[in-house]
């Protein structure tokens, strides 16, 4: 967002490291060292790798830091810091307010970013935050009456909620979105499939504001999904899922992983067409990445197929790991090709006129096609630092859409009220071209 200013000196240094940024960080925190300042490192790659962290640093942070930071600043004041860090107490209970007057709005398209709880409920042995979050609670919410009044405390319409999975805990979610009635609010959030079929709570979600939502479908193979442990995804309609969150005029930014050990070379072209006859508005695809910490990087050390360790590859844009029924030229050519395609005109125009109503054919273009198609334009904007000008035009595109029930959905009014985790129906079922 702006030009990183290194020719001071000042007394404490605080910096969080994500895996892609690990080397940039390390070189950051050697310069302030030699200047004399006090540096300390937290983050999801700090805690996967404390020994390689704490090269540089004075001290390191492991997990959430709501709890161990006030240690660490009184510890600091009396002169007594300590080389680590961590905290097995998980709560978000009278936390202080995020200090927003020190953020500046004009240079970000979001910037009402909000997390109200931390972790997720789940454990796919892919996923990065489990480490971050061992030895102690791996899912908790703030108290609800303190979430609302942080988004009473932010001006403007547009929420974007960060959360790993917005409606996790379905009690307070649902307190949640009661809370939210009438504040005029249009929100961005992260949910699963499990969460989506079972009871109401994504109505609630939609009557409350919600207009877009990122899904983890991530394979459509069940034995892709026993070998990630993503049980919540197993015999559960994806295409349900879909109709129900657009009969509802929610968008969907779909999530899946190229490289799981199942897959063959038609995983791609079978991905991009289910996206594309299903409406699904954004894609974001990812070559399956063991980072450190999970399940997945444990067992693949063990079978020795980690390749390197040049956590600047570890950006799910690279293969890091041996394959088995794709080469690593395949699943590298393939996942480019997915994302070339699926954001192709002619994809992007395919995939929006599958919705029923003309203004959620109308969003659905110009989400998709803005958000692929326009990059020189936004490079631009950014530049020229009109960036939050942009807002109204995102509001706009996330306003409500009055949509009817597809005739096939209308049958039986109840359907999807009724529709619980123990569905028979499969993925198998709701998606015959994906048989082997």
């Amino acid at each position: 967002m702006e030009t990183l200013q290194l020719d001071d000196y000042p007394d404490l240094v605080v910096i969080q490291v994500y895996i892609t940024n690990a080397y940039r960080a390390y070189a950051i925190a050697d310069h302030y060292r030699l200047r004399g300042a006090y540096v300390i490192l937290g983050g999801l790659h700090v805690t996967s790798m404390p020994d390689e962290a704490a090269q540089h640093a004075d001290s390191i942070f492991l997990g959430p830091g709501d709890q161990s930071f006030p240690t660490f600043l009184s510890d600091f004041r009396q002169g007594v810091p300590k080389r680590r860090y961590s905290s097995p107490v998980r709560t978000l209970d009278n936390i202080p307010p995020v200090r927003r007057d020190l953020i500046k709005r004009d240079r970000y398209l979001v910037p009402n970013s909000i997390v109200v709880t931390r972790g997720c409920p789940h454990h796919c042995d892919f996923c990065y935050k489990d480490a971050f979050f061992e030895g102690g609670r791996t899912f908790y919410t703030q108290l609800v009456d303190q979430a609302l009044q942080e988004i009473e405390r932010l001006p403007g319409r547009h929420l974007y909620f960060l959360d790993d999975h917005l409606l996790g805990n379905a009690g307070f979610a649902r307190a949640l979105f009661d809370g939210m009635q009438g504040m005029n609010r249009v929100f961005q959030g992260a949910a699963t499939i499990d969460s989506i079929l079972r009871g109401n709570l994504i109505e609630k979600a939609a009557d409350a504001g919600l207009r877009s939502v990122f899904i983890g479908f991530e394979t459509f193979s069940p034995a892709n999904l026993k070998q990630s442990n993503k049980k919540q995804n197993l015999a559960k309609d994806y295409t349900s899922a879909v109709e129900r969150l657009h009969s509802l005029g929610i968008m969907i930014n779909g999530s899946f992983v190229f490289g799981l050990d199942e897959d063959d070379n038609d995983v791609f072209k079978r991905t991009v067409d289910w996206g594309v006859e299903h409406g699904i508005t954004t894609a974001t695809y990812h070559i399956l990445t063991p980072y450190p910490g999970t399940n997945l990087y444990k067992t693949m050390v063990a079978e020795n197929r980690i390749v390197t360790h040049d956590w600047n590859l570890y950006d799910t844009r690279h293969v890091v790991y041996r394959t088995t029924r794709l080469t690593a030229d395949q699943l590298k050519h393939g996942y480019d090709w997915a994302y070339k395609e699926f954001y192709s005109w002619t994809n992007i125009i395919a995939s929006g006129m599958t919705h029923a109503s003309n203004k959620h054919k109308l969003k659905h273009l110009l989400y998709a096609g803005g958000w692929k198609k326009f990059e020189p334009v936004w490079n631009f904007i950014i530049k020229t630092k009109q960036l939050n000008t942009m807002l109204p035009v995102l509001e706009s595109i996330l306003s409500k859409i009055k949509t009817e029930i597809q005739p096939n959905l209308a049958n039986d009014k109840g359907r999807f009220a009724r529709l619980s985790v123990g569905s028979p129906t499969t993925v198998a079922d709701s998606a015959p071209v994906f048989h082997d």
